[in-house]
């Protein structure tokens, strides 16, 4: 197992071959350690202190991490630094339902001699409830650093593993020099996830397992209390699995239930009307016709952050067969109504946050913004990302809002957050200020922001611990849509290799797209999002599940593909 890792782990570095292990690009202070005072004064900003609120001219004093007061009339202390604030507009942090972020994969256990697969050991097949995402969790994961820069402030962190995986916890997205633990065992992470080869390999057979932990739990609990109170009385067999699902049976703890379909959705909500535990759904993805049952369940949701790819509409043929489009229309109807389904839960009184496991941080922003743009309201957005994360975390005693005594966690933004040319300058998270750097929008005479050129051939070099590397993108325009390659190292070792690229959009100046790489048969994803100006790209590359990474180019003249 360790030179599988191992393996992948070189793999990783010589595909990508284009990142290094610093953060994110483009910051001022990547580690938000540079603290001159404990004493913070951000005056004369735009303060929205909570979903539904206009921005009001207001000063925010931040001692020791805690938000000492709001107000237009604030006497400051002599020792504060003061951010101005004249043009910024500060909102709550945000707040991330189920994330992965810094989480890594634990090593899988070693399957013992007389293992036999109808009634495997509970680590083996899955069933970790004792285990804690503290113990799989680094802060220093360019993960966190990708999540915090898109606004996220706190996260509750889920481990990696199978159909129980083990206990929650809620962690701040701060400096590497505090503890930034809010919050252990604050949920048990479930899913429908089978084992392979063994028993429960199938959903059928997870709920049923499911079933069967949960009673025998419940039994082993009535059991040791006999055995406390009776002389004479068997000792109950308390396993590890039995013992960490204590807190479920008697309601102090939530499951954590990944439910992507309506079908996983209305399997769990079975298993709670049966067991009668306490519901968090979370990595909802496609839930539009289970709505009406998840608001009579009283579960509580997390609707993943992401839109479904819109490739399969984009590349829809106008002159196809009459059956081939009527394929197409119900193909593009249903990626429309997968944009609809946050405003409708919104519709149904439906209180949600959002969870932001597997997806691109990247994306985060935009992804909420194309679900405003399709019903959902702005409050409701807000709302999603701190009031409501903070009541279904069971934190609004310390999070959500700005005001005193809150935790100083806090979102600096050049615009309102969710217009057009927002961008993130500053984010405070327990006190700790972490800068951004900001570019302004290049604009026309009539004051319009003018249309990018994206078009040519970018010279792109990074340096890595394997060294400095390059290559060329290059972009066409054809018609309304773009298409391109990429060059990069042969992970083979056999010079530069060439992928296609995907999913190549531009929206205001940020450029996105993808390519697949083929490291020795592991089909490895890429995403690229960079910052546009002029003739030069700055950003970041995300490869698969092992995280983002810093890349930069320039446009060369002489090698532009169209003009």
């Amino acid at each position: 197992m360790k030179k599988t890792l191992l393996k992948a782990g070189i793999i990783c570095l010589a595909v990508t071959a284009m990142y290094s292990s610093h953060s994110a690009m483009a910051q001022s202070d990547p580690t938000g350690m540079k603290r001159i005072t404990d004493t913070y004064a951000i005056t004369n900003a735009s303060v929205i202190t909570a979903p539904g609120k206009s921005p009001v001219k207001s000063t925010i004093l931040i001692k020791d991490g805690i938000i000492q007061g709001v107000g237009p009339d604030l006497t400051l202390p002599k020792q504060a630094r003061i951010i101005a604030g004249d043009s910024l507009y500060i909102y709550p942090g945000f707040i991330s339902g189920a994330s992965d972020a810094g989480i890594t994969k634990p090593k899988d256990p070693e399957r013992p001699e007389n293992f036999v697969s109808s009634n495997p050991p509970d680590e083996i097949a899955g069933i970790t409830p004792w285990r804690s995402a503290l113990d799989q969790y680094t802060a220093k994961d360019s993960k966190v650093e990708d999540l915090r820069k898109a606004g996220f402030t706190i996260a509750q962190i889920i481990p990696d593993g199978g159909m129980l995986a083990g206990k929650s916890a809620i962690v701040l997205l701060g400096s590497d020099e505090s503890t930034n633990l809010l919050k252990e065992n604050t949920a048990v992470a479930a899913s429908f996830e089978g084992s392979r080869g063994m028993y429960p390999g199938t959903a059928v057979g997870v709920m049923a397992k499911f079933r069967d932990i949960f009673q025998n739990t419940k039994l082993t609990q009535e059991r040791a209390e006999k055995y406390a109170s009776v002389a004479g009385t068997k000792r109950p067999e308390v396993t590890p699995t039995y013992r960490s699902m204590e807190d479920v049976v008697d309601g102090s703890t939530p499951v954590l239930f990944s439910a992507a379909s309506d079908l996983e959705i209305r399997r769990a909500i079975s298993l709670q009307k049966e067991l009668g535990f306490k519901l968090i759904l979370t990595d909802l993805q496609d839930y539009e016709q289970v709505i009406d049952l998840i608001k009579s369940s009283g579960a509580q949701v997390l609707v993943k952050l992401e839109i479904p790819d819109d490739k399969a509409v984009k590349d829809q043929n106008k002159d196809a067969t009459e059956e081939v489009a009527d394929l197409n229309a119900k193909v593009k109807k249903a990626y429309e109504a997968a944009l609809t389904q946050a405003g409708k839960l919104e519709a149904a009184g439906i209180t949600f946050a959002f969870t932001t496991v597997g997806t691109k941080s990247a994306e985060l922003v935009k992804t909420l913004k194309v679900m405003i743009k399709n019903g959902l309201s702005e409050e409701a957005a807000l709302a999603s990302l701190t009031t409501n994360a903070a009541a279904i975390l069971r934190i609004s005693r310390e999070a959500g809002t700005v005001e005193k005594g809150k935790m100083a966690n806090l979102i600096l933004s050049t615009d309102s957050i969710f217009s057009e040319d927002a961008q993130i300058k500053h984010v405070m998270v327990d006190g700790y200020l972490f800068d951004y750097e900001t570019k302004e929008k290049k604009k026309s005479k009539n004051g319009e922001s003018e249309a990018l050129v994206i078009e040519g051939n970018w010279e792109y070099t990074s340096e890595t611990p394997a060294g400095s590397s390059g290559g060329i993108i290059a972009i066409k325009k054809e018609d309304s849509d773009y298409t391109g390659t990429i060059t990069y190292d042969d992970p083979e070792g056999s010079g530069k290799a060439t992928s296609p690229l995907s999913d190549i959009a531009l929206e205001g100046n940020t450029l996105t797209f993808s390519f697949e790489v083929d490291a020795g048969g592991t089909k490895l994803t890429v995403d690229i999002t960079a910052e546009i100006e002029e003739d030069s790209l700055e950003g970041t590359m995300e490869v698969s599940q092992y995280g983002s990474f810093p890349i930069q180019g320039t446009r060369t003249p002489s090698l532009i593909t169209n003009k």
